[in-house]
């Protein structure tokens, strides 16, 4: 593990929406508002994650969903309006469409765009070999067809969602998309996986259950920690009962994950096993103008 700093490139970035910028040339900065400690651990999570890995030889961008999500876009916007005017943002459900029309970007569809260059999503648990729980938001479907359809996926989160296992800080369960008419016999088949007590997820502000923007139904089901140790299994098991539309398991898509830390550093965990601890990194200083980089791969 190593402790270093991540500085981003400077330059102007035109078109800032609620930020103040000061200084010219090298070094531009802005103002930003003061967040409490989780919020800004997720602003500087996103930060990061957008700066090393959205480029501007990017054209298509999937925005995944989650608290963390805002902060992406934010970054995003910070890019100037001169590179995001060539580019086309693709969401995984309702939030992260909004954010992307509000924000005046371009909006795509992954039936337009099969290939997406990268995508950046939130997630509920990540381990140390980068597989992840999502789900929570009940758009996981979606959130692995642009994790999937992308050359590169990236998570971005604060530090509550950083374990060692799945499960251990995601308790709630493995949450399942369901067809409605199989949910029953869905739920007996993941007793017999060992989720003796699997729940049909019901919404919090209406009667019955939660219905996904694919009109499935969500099971939660909790397994064992011994279960939960080989995840990529576990998947494989639950996806291949009748009735499944999508697991919310994501093994080995993800290249990396950034997470915000309390006391205002990063941790960031690549796919390739480096771990980075005590990362320092700059929110005010502006991401440099995409026009003016020089890309290196």
């Amino acid at each position: 593990m190593t402790t270093s700093s991540i500085v981003p490139s400077s330059s102007a970035a035109a078109g800032v929406a609620a930020t103040e910028a000061s200084g010219s040339g090298a070094g531009r900065r802005q103002k930003l508002p003061k967040l409490e400690s989780i919020e800004a651990a997720k602003r500087a999570a996103a930060y990061a994650a957008v700066d090393r890995h959205v480029k501007p030889s990017h054209k298509i961008i999937g925005i995944g969903s989650g608290s963390t999500v805002p902060y992406v876009v934010e970054r995003i916007i910070q890019q100037g309006p001169e590179v995001n005017a060539k580019r086309w943002f693709v969401p995984t459900g309702f939030q992260s469409k909004e954010l992307i029309v509000q924000a005046g970007l371009n909006l795509g569809d992954v039936d337009c765009f099969p290939t997406i260059d990268v995508t950046i999503d939130g997630a509920d648990e990540v381990d140390n070999c980068l597989n992840a729980i999502k789900g929570g938001g009940a758009c996981h479907l979606r959130e692995k067809v642009l994790a999937e359809a992308a050359t590169e996926f990236v998570i971005v989160a604060d530090y509550r969602k950083n374990s060692n296992i799945l499960g251990s800080a995601w308790t709630q369960g493995v949450p399942i998309a369901v067809i409605p008419f199989s949910y029953a016999k869905v739920m007996r088949d993941l007793k017999k996986l060992g989720s003796t007590n699997a729940q049909l997820r019901m919404g919090k502000m209406k009667a019955g259950p939660v219905v996904t923007d694919d009109s499935c139904f969500i099971i939660d089901a909790v397994f064992s920690p011994a279960v939960m140790k080989d995840p990529q299994e576990l998947f494989i098991r639950i996806k291949m009962l009748v009735g499944v539309a999508e697991v919310g398991i994501f093994a080995g898509m993800a290249k990396a994950a950034y997470f915000g830390n309390a006391d205002g550093t990063i941790t960031t965990k690549m796919s390739d096993g480096k771990v980075e601890e005590g990362v320092r990194f700059d929110v005010e200083q502006l991401p440099p103008l995409a026009d003016a980089v020089t890309e290196t791969s």
